[in-house]
């Protein structure tokens, strides 16, 4: 049977404010591809303590296109915290505590069908979770359910996809992205198999978009596809990610130039879930 939950309120209560001037209501979690200086003004930087510990590094709060956003390295500037042991927890409560409402991640993937070119932009609709030990969830100590059966927000899905479409870029609106723990690839044998289920393949969105959702936080993946996994005959290297990911890496940054200031106010349900299992 089920469980039924009780009122629990864990929202992060502020332990820092180190006198910003203001709250930025967007986030972007990337890569160090992703941080471009050219177009990123930064205003302030902080490294908070969680009751999770420390986030991936600094927070760069700074603006895009005049929009006041939270910038944090997934696996820190020097790539020191490999998909398994990135501090997810702890990323995602120092951003509600800034007081982050939509959180955009941009990350690579592989692809499972061969419509989902390298080169093209996939903004997930759904995941299938194939990770093993990571720290998944904020109630450790309670018994709660929470409804994720749309774990991304559509309000911020169709804003990068009408941006990537007026831009004439190559997109894909709905894809299920299969997270794997890495930090390996798969094997072809699971690549095969991951096939029948999923249309690209990851190792971070996991348990990211989880807790986004447990915080009450809207949480849309820009992924950028940068190989076809294993099954295409063709093994997949880290220099053939990061060739393809830097040749892509300009319409990207467009993208979130162009698509962050149509972020207003959203009419999705994310908030709901975190409201019906008390966390907020």
């Amino acid at each position: 049977m089920w469980g039924i939950t009780t009122s629990l309120s864990i929202i992060p209560i502020l332990y820092f404010h180190n006198n910003l001037r203001s709250m930025p209501k967007i986030a972007i979690i990337g890569g160090t591809g992703i941080y471009n200086p050219d177009s990123f003004e930064i205003i302030k930087t902080i490294f908070p303590d969680t009751p999770y510990g420390k986030p991936s590094d600094e927070i760069l709060i700074g603006k895009i296109a005049n929009v006041e956003v939270a910038f944090l390295f997934r696996h820190g500037k020097n790539h020191q915290h490999p998909p398994s042991s990135v501090p997810y927890r702890a990323n995602m409560w120092a951003l509600k505590e800034l007081g982050v409402e939509y959180v955009i991640s941009a990350c690579a993937v592989g692809s499972l069908k061969l419509d989902y070119k390298p080169g093209e932009l996939v903004i997930a609709d759904q995941f299938i979770d194939f990770t093993k030990c990571r720290d998944y969830t904020y109630f450790m100590d309670k018994t709660v359910h929470i409804a994720i059966p749309d774990p991304f927000c559509t309000y911020l899905n169709n804003i990068f996809a009408n941006t990537a479409k007026d831009m004439g870029i190559p997109y894909h609106l709905g894809g299920t992205y299969l997270c794997i723990e890495g930090p390996r690839f798969s094997t072809r044998a699971e690549s095969h198999m991951f096939r029948q289920f999923a249309d690209i393949i990851g190792m971070t969105v996991v348990p990211e978009a989880q807790l986004a959702r447990e915080l009450g936080m809207c949480y849309c993946s820009l992924a950028t596809v940068t190989d076809y996994d294993m099954w295409n005959d063709e093994p997949v290297s880290i220099d053939m990610v990061i060739k393809t990911m830097n040749e892509c890496l300009e319409k990207v940054l467009k993208l979130l130039e162009l698509g962050l200031p149509k972020i207003k106010k959203s009419d999705c349900d994310c908030i709901e879930a975190a409201k019906g299992c008390g966390s907020i």
